[in-house]
């Protein structure tokens, strides 16, 4: 079996003897073409769009509402009145703090 400094050797060597091309370019006017048939293609209206836009809004609103929900109620339902989120503090704390004290 080869050592690992044997096969990084073999490995630039390979990667040396490969020709240095560069890659070939986009035709001339081929972007142009693109947007052209694009817009053939694209309906007049763009009401579309609207409804994409309205429907990811109205999706993230919703998002927005659920994760406000669950952060009151994880405020609301804590183990003590004076302390928001503290066990889960205090657990990564001595598990950081045990790290270091090492």
């Amino acid at each position: 079996m080869n050592s690992t400094a044997a096969q990084i050797d073999r490995l630039l060597r390979a990667a040396a003897a490969l020709p240095n091309e560069i890659p070939p370019e986009m035709p001339f006017g081929f972007d142009t073409r693109v947007v052209a048939l694009w817009r053939v293609n694209w309906p007049g209206d763009p009401a579309g769009l609207a409804r994409l836009l309205r429907r990811v809004m109205l999706i993230a609103a919703a998002l927005i509402v659920l994760a406000s929900a669950g952060a009151y109620r994880e405020l609301i339902l804590g183990d003590e009145p004076g302390e928001l989120f503290g066990d889960e503090y205090e657990i990564a704390d001595s598990a950081i703090g045990g790290v270091f004290d090492q």
